[in-house]
């Protein structure tokens, strides 16, 4: 596999850990100094404690999300993939929604899997 499809498929990784409902799933792909800058909390997640208590909250309405925009860049142990991705949410006894939101993932090397080290997601500014 080609090192930007290899990188392209951590998000599918990251999205089916989503689609999982567990948030342990989730947390495990963030390295244990990971940050994570939350698109629905202005709490910034600066451990796996925190990170796993977001996703908590967040997978409880039920996310699954689809890339619009991806730019790959690869620099030996570090890898950025930044663009634009919609979530199609359908929480429990409420109407289902769509949020679109800017993101970036920042992921480094650890042995032979790549881990998030940063992830930055920001709801769009215009409609």
């Amino acid at each position: 596999m080609k090192q930007q499809e290899e990188i392209a498929a951590l998000f599918d990784e990251w999205n089916r850990a989503l689609q999982s409902g567990d948030p342990d799933k989730v947390t495990e792909l963030y390295a244990l100094d990971g940050i994570l800058l939350p698109t629905v909390s202005n709490k910034v997640r600066h451990n796996h404690a925190e990170i796993r208590d977001y996703f908590v909250h967040f997978l409880a309405k039920n996310p699954k999300g689809e890339i619009n925009e991806s730019n790959i860049r690869i620099y030996n142990d570090i890898a950025f993939n930044s663009g634009i991705y919609t979530f199609n949410f359908t929480p429990a006894g409420e109407e289902p929604f769509a949020a679109t939101a800017r993101f970036t993932f920042a992921y480094r090397r650890q042995g032979d899997r790549w881990q998030i080290i940063e992830h930055h997601s920001s709801l769009m500014p215009e409609k």
